[in-house]
């Protein structure tokens, strides 16, 4: 049965705290997986943490693996490329609360306006049916409302930035496309989808249509077989984060090192904050 999850977005420091999502295997104690989606076109970035630098000249369309994070609250800002953190503005702020167990995805992107935001999506790694593969769309593009299609057949329909829907579906390749609602008119690809038996598939839809610039960027998680005989890859629903079978820009080896140094010295801001 097809679920439609509404996600709250908005420019300027505020709380969004992340339901945690069923787990296929739940993070140690205090700990959550965290990825993050650079989907701003034409702006390179340096994303921080409370205060530390986590990802240095991020690049739009660059997606990272899931990270092993401490629980807790993270003051993100972010600012465009070189700029000094101690005398100008970030670009985008924005305080996300991250939960123990949780998985997620942190996606700057642009709203339906054009204006960049910071929206965090809870990624459903809980088990799937035998023979199937979730699917999840996330509308992260500056565009109008639009269809999902899969094999020219409407599977999400009137869908809005920066909501998701989510269904499951047989696993197999798929040709998928997005036309705008209620239309024929192709906005996006189409593109074939290789869905993998127990795995959950996220489909980003970013760019901005105005600037006719829109892609697609996937990532996928594996370990949610139902088959208690199944093994799952990492046995906590975190695998890396897969391409789509277009050539999207690879996760450079500087931004893999600076963001695994850049969690290692995260500070988890403490309690006494007002």
């Amino acid at each position: 049965m097809r679920t439609v999850v509404a996600t709250a977005a908005a420019i300027g420091t505020c709380s969004l705290a992340l339901a945690v999502a069923p787990q296929a295997a739940a993070a140690e104690d205090d700990k959550a997986w965290v990825s993050v989606f650079h989907g701003v076109p034409g702006l390179t970035v340096d994303v921080y943490a409370n205060g530390d630098e986590l990802l240095p000249d991020f690049e739009p369309g660059t997606l990272t693996d899931p990270q092993e994070m401490a629980s807790g609250s993270y003051d993100i800002k972010v600012f465009a490329a070189g700029d000094d953190p101690e005398s100008d503005d970030p670009a985008i702020e924005k305080e996300i609360e991250v939960p123990a167990g949780a998985n997620a995805t942190v996606a700057a992107h642009l709203d339906a306006d054009g204006e960049p935001q910071l929206t965090a999506f809870v990624n459903d790694v809980s088990d799937v049916d035998a023979g199937k593969s979730r699917l999840t769309v996330r509308h992260v593009a500056a565009a109008p409302e639009v269809d999902v299609r899969a094999g020219g057949q409407p599977v999400f329909e009137g869908l809005t930035n920066p909501n998701e829907e989510t269904t499951e579906v047989d696993a197999g390749t798929v040709s998928a496309d997005v036309v705008l609602a209620g239309t024929d008119d192709v906005a996006i690809g189409p593109a074939d989808l290789d869905l993998k038996e127990g795995t959950t598939n996220i489909v980003y839809a970013w760019g901005s249509a105005e600037d006719e610039n829109l892609a697609l960027k996937v990532q996928t998680l594996e370990g949610m077989h139902s088959d208690p005989a199944s093994v799952p890859a990492g046995g906590n629903g975190a695998a890396a984060a897969t391409n789509s079978p277009d050539a999207w820009l690879a996760w450079s080896a500087a931004g893999v090192i600076a963001l695994a140094g850049g969690v290692l010295v995260l500070r988890r801001r403490t309690a006494q904050r007002a």
